[in-house]
């Protein structure tokens, strides 16, 4: 089985090298969060992931959730993890003080979160659905609803679900039939099945909190008259504890791909007891603070497992005896060398490592932005952070997790043969990274929103909070001679972008179809640009470090600067050919009659 370490280091160098993270401190609300204490905090995490959630990952997998009656288990060792990871107060670091939780920071979350995802993405899942319905019940649930709920939610004792997908419709929420009728009490009658609920029904919480979207009688046609509602498997009694059944059940755990630890079910809501949570026929609105969440959590998902693949690749790479080096003998004591030597092998892991590392420092970026957003005195500066990652969002969840994806199969391809197999434990990880393509969004949503509805957003205000940097970047190091190799591939690939931005604006006006054939290239090519801009600055802060002396870690920055300078030579290209792809226009895909295909 591939074995996990937490890349501790690399974390620690883009919360306090790139992003300065040991200013966190300084923000209302985060006093307490010093350099010293956030160590502390991954160096636990690190523990929990690598001795508790990564050992049980493939056992889960093999095993698999059951169901019967209604009634879904987790595999063997979920249920004490579980206990483990609440006793850890792992359930509640990024919630607010007021409710029980930590108050930890975003960009220290997210390292967390990318350990767990690593380590056990299954796992994960029941955790990371519990703080996305957090997140929405503080934003939009009455204050009576909070403080029964959130508590709990918080401490690990129950969990929570988002219910939205219905077996008729995904992506287009307008058409749900769920239906929610008053009861003259302040609560509502709820009637419907969701399909797809992740951590729906499971043995790990004494009670599950789902977050439903559902139409009242009176409600508009479309997505303008969906509402949210709060149902609870138990309805809480007297002392707010698990008290009568609610009319809610699982009818059944889908047979999946992957995440086979992870309970994937249907969901029937028979008169079940639910209070609204938010404004009547504004359950979007509410359904999108938990979205958003999620959204930023799946790209996570991809990190982590484009991470962990990673490692085992290059576990093997460095063990595997297979051939010679093409200049010359280089384990001169064996019958062969290790694949390590051969220049393809070191293409495919340099990708892995290139795209991981950009990928944690884009994560890191938005984190960031998102604390700022939440936390910075300044209103100027916190509207600035929130256009940053309203921008940003889509490209996280779509881009890693297509770079995810595209490392997990890299990373069996490293094991030939081996990785095909499953004691090796690496096509678990190409099973698992696939949905994180789909869910939440499809990646192709994410990119009809990046050009829908964030490009144009306020008048391009969003896009400049990325362009103004980036323009302001390359003004400044014009005259860098050191960093040419570097810069120039940006510039070309920001010009490209800069070209791209106009022509899709331009052409969609025009054309919508012409903008929706354009999207996923153009996310691509954007995301792209961005790691390739989170690049030149992690060479920027490694060249400095080695300027003063690097303090014994010189390896590492000189790793940096070299991975840099594979990023720029052999991944930024791609964008050449998806701007040629963009420019081309959508004729070809658009001409052709529905019975032609």
């Amino acid at each position: 089985m591939a074995a996990y370490k937490a890349p501790l280091r690399d974390m620690r160098f883009v919360m306090n090298e790139l992003f300065s993270g040991t200013t966190l401190h300084q923000l209302p609300g985060y006093e307490d969060m010093t350099p010293d204490v956030i160590d502390a905090v991954l160096e636990e995490a690190a523990k929990i992931c690598e001795q508790v959630l990564h050992p049980i990952n493939r056992s889960g997998d093999e095993e698999g959730c059951t169901y019967e009656n209604g009634v879904v288990r987790t595999p063997t060792g979920f249920k004490e993890a579980y206990r483990t990871f609440c006793e850890g107060g792992w359930t509640s670091i990024a919630c607010k003080p007021e409710f029980g939780g930590q108050g930890m920071p975003k960009l220290v979350n997210s390292m967390v979160e990318e350990m767990i995802c690593s380590s056990n993405l299954s796992f994960g899942m029941y955790p990371g659905l519990s703080h996305g319905a957090y997140v929405a019940l503080e934003a939009y649930g009455a204050e009576e609803l909070k403080q029964q709920y959130l508590p709990k939610i918080v401490s690990g004792e129950w969990s929570g679900t988002m219910c939205l997908t219905e077996p008729h419709c995904g992506t287009d929420l307008g058409m749900i039939r769920t239906r929610a009728e008053p009861r003259g009490d302040g609560s509502y009658a709820i009637t419907g099945t969701k399909i797809f609920i992740s951590a729906g029904e499971h043995d790990l919480t004494g009670n599950i909190i789902h977050l439903v979207l559902a139409k009242l009688p009176d409600a508009p046609e479309g997505a303008k008259g969906i509402s949210l509602f709060l149902v609870p498997k138990f309805l809480p009694d007297a002392n707010n504890e698990p008290g009568q059944r609610n009319g809610v059940m699982c009818g059944a755990i889908e047979h999946k791909m992957g995440i086979k630890a992870s309970a994937t079910c249907v969901m029937n809501f028979d008169g079940a007891t639910g209070w609204l949570v938010g404004q009547p026929h504004k359950g979007m609105q509410a359904m999108f603070a938990m979205m958003n969440t999620e959204r930023l959590a799946v790209g996570v998902q991809g990190l982590g497992l484009g991470e962990a693949s990673y490692q085992g690749a290059l576990a093997y790479a460095k063990d595997r005896l297979q051939g010679r080096s093409l200049t010359g003998t280089k384990n001169p004591e064996a019958k062969a060398d290790p694949i390590l030597v051969h220049p393809d092998v070191r293409r495919m892991l340099l990708t892995q490592k290139a795209t991981m590392e950009g990928s944690r420092a884009l994560v890191g970026w938005v984190a960031q932005a998102l604390d700022l957003a939440n936390h910075h005195p300044d209103p100027a500066v916190r509207q600035e952070s929130e256009d940053l990652v309203a921008l940003l969002t889509p490209i996280v969840k779509a881009l890693l997790t297509d770079l995810g994806y595209e490392a997990t199969n890299i990373g069996v391809q490293v094991y030939g043969g081996h990785g095909y197999i499953r004691e090796w434990g690496m096509e678990q990880y190409i099973r698992d990274a696939r949905i994180a393509q789909i869910y939440e969004g499809t990646n192709g949503i994410q990119a009809l929103d990046l050009v829908g509805r964030k490009m144009p957003a306020n008048a391009g205000r969003s896009l400049r909070r990325f362009f103004h940097p980036v323009a302001e970047y390359l003004e400044a190091k014009g005259d860098d001679d050191e960093m040419e190799e570097f810069v120039l591939p940006l510039a070309k690939a920001f010009t490209r972008l800069q070209q791209a931005t106009g022509a899709v604006a331009q052409k969609g006006m025009v054309n919508r179809d012409e903008a929706g054939a354009a999207a996923t290239d153009y996310l691509r090519l954007f995301g792209l640009t961005a790691l390739a801009y989170l690049w030149c600055r992690t060479v920027d802060v490694a060249r400095a470090r080695l300027a003063e002396g690097a303090n014994g870690d010189a390896a590492f920055y000189e790793a940096k600067i070299k991975t840099a300078r594979f990023y720029m030579q052999r991944v930024l290209p791609q964008t050449g050919a998806l701007f040629s792809c963009i420019m081309a226009g959508g004729k070809s895909m658009m001409d052709f009659a529905d019975d032609e295909f």
